[in-house]
């Protein structure tokens, strides 16, 4: 019996009625706020990624999937979303638009990780990039977005975690405190620590195993170490945030795990959960772009789970209200009414109704018991004889009531129920 391979998993129809409700909720609000969107492929050129999320990174060395085609050239299943957005905001010549670029998407997205609750090998992800502004306000906006698309699906349990990073002109200081405090507890680290510590030090504070969090939090901080610009810049995003009513938590622990982030980086986490289990995330990328293009291009965005938003959803006892459509179920009895039904089942559908028919004969009882597993709100009740005499029965599955329609008044009556919102 084959199975969905390990960290992948089927979403089944009854299950839609989450991702319906959430992916509606996000595209809704991006339209607010004036986020167009954006489809790129599902793989890239290998060296999209390796350019822009980083060497010395778990996703690079660890998570990608790659493979070379049959041309030999060597691609990667997308394994996060804003390199192949930034790569066709550069490739589109987006940068000649209005700035900033605001764009939107829905991604699947590809690492090979020990799959976990919310953290599949193949997941799902809600994106925002705003490309070609640096202001400090439009990180605020993005961080409101965020927390505008949870509180708007009803998670509202959650908290903010804020860091700034620092850029080029101060990182390189930063980096070199934090490397010496490490060395000085470099045998007590986890092996990957202790290459972190060699090639990617700012890794050092993403670490997850238990041996290295008492070295996390003692570790020097980032916020203390900015120049003046990175400073003046998280002091306008933290006074917009405060204008916006958005509390927040300074975390000088958070630094996010691609290699081309700067300046703002945060997290939104479940309160009962934390950081191994964060909601959604992003932050800052100035330099990205010139990775890929050559050309300096300032850029902020995010990215959320959607299985991870549905299961928080479900934690919290939040279920989608989602009107079901008006829906009506043929029952045919007989030869010439069997074809009949297949005639104007295919006449609803075509004018918007949810039209079901059984497609074998069978008693009417078995087929109102097959209306009611799928949730018809009326049954149209069609025999040979009733044909015969221009007439079929229409019954309310709800209310129990039914009444005799004129064949040529049916139409017009089921459009008229299904206008009155089931109230017929």
């Amino acid at each position: 019996m084959l199975q969905t391979p390990r960290g992948t998993a089927d979403v089944l129809p009854d299950e839609q009625a989450y991702w319906s409700y959430v992916t509606a909720h996000f595209k809704s609000i991006c339209e607010s706020y004036g986020y167009g969107e954006i489809r790129t492929p599902v793989f890239e050129d290998t060296r999209l990624f390796q350019r822009t999320v980083g060497e010395g990174t778990d996703i690079v060395e660890k998570e990608m999937y790659t493979f070379a085609d049959r041309g030999g050239d060597s691609l990667t299943l997308r394994p996060e979303g804003t390199a192949p957005v930034v790569r066709a905001y550069l490739e589109h010549g987006m940068h000649r638009l209005s700035q900033p670029v605001k764009l939107s998407y829905i991604a699947s997205i590809f690492r090979y990780d020990r799959p976990q609750a919310g953290r599949l090998r193949q997941h799902h992800q809600f994106g925002v990039e705003a490309l070609g502004e640096e202001s400090a306000a439009i990180d605020a906006e993005i961080i409101g977005l965020l927390l505008h698309l949870y509180r708007s699906v009803g998670l509202t349990e959650v908290s903010l975690q804020l860091n700034s990073i620092g850029d080029a002109a101060c990182r390189p200081q930063y980096i070199e405190e934090l490397a010496s405090y490490y060395r000085s507890h470099v045998k007590a680290l986890c092996d990957n620590c202790q290459t972190r510590l060699e090639r990617n030090p700012l890794r050092l504070l993403d670490c997850k195993e238990d041996s290295c969090q008492p070295f996390i939090g003692d570790a020097p901080h980032t916020m203390e170490n900015l120049c003046g610009d990175c400073d003046a810049h998280f002091g306008v995003l933290k006074n917009s945030l405060k204008a916006m009513g958005i509390s927040y938590t300074l975390n000088h622990t958070l630094v996010r795990g691609l290699d081309y982030y700067t300046r703002t980086v945060f997290e939104v986490w479940p309160q009962t959960v934390g950081r191994q289990s964060a909601l959604g995330g992003g932050g800052r990328y100035d330099g990205l772009a010139r990775h890929i293009g050559k050309r300096d291009v300032p850029g902020i965005g995010f990215g959320t789970g959607i299985e991870r938003i549905i299961l928080n959803l479900q934690r919290q006892g939040v279920v989608p209200n989602e009107q079901q459509p008006f829906s009506v179920f043929v029952a045919t009895l007989g030869e010439r009414a069997a074809t009949y039904g297949t005639g104007l089942v295919n006449d609803l559908r075509q004018r918007g109704v949810r039209a079901l028919i059984a497609y074998r004969p069978r008693s009417l009882k078995a087929q109102l018991r097959q209306a009611g597993n799928h949730h018809a709100d009326f049954a149209v009740i069609i025999g040979d004889d009733e044909l015969a005499e221009g007439q079929v029965l229409l019954r309310n599955l709800g209310a129990s009531t039914q009444e005799n329609v004129a064949e040529s008044d049916l139409m017009q009556t089921l459009e008229r129920l299904r206008d009155a919102g089931r109230t017929g």
